[in-house]
């Protein structure tokens, strides 16, 4: 049960931070390309992670926890500029 409510917990906040960072790249610029370029970073980092992870015998629950984590710090960076 845990782990359907983090998962859910994990889609409201992604979609906050996706709705975040289309607002940052409407602005375009140079803030708009370091943003564009953190997300592509980030999406292969997180795969490794989560590869390492259950490569490790770590379960889904806690891939998506630590996914939560960087979603939350996401939202915070994003909500500062």
């Amino acid at each position: 049960m845990r782990m359907a409510s983090d998962a859910v917990m994990l889609g409201w906040e992604a979609q906050r931070v996706i709705g975040l960072r289309l607002i940052k790249l409407s602005g375009g610029g140079p803030a708009a390309q370091a943003e564009a370029l953190r997300m592509v970073s980030e999406k292969t980092t997180a795969l490794a992670e989560a590869g390492m992870t259950l490569a490790r015998g770590g379960s889904a629950g806690r891939v998506i926890r630590r996914y939560r984590t960087h979603v939350r710090s996401n939202k915070r960076r994003l909500l500062k500029s």
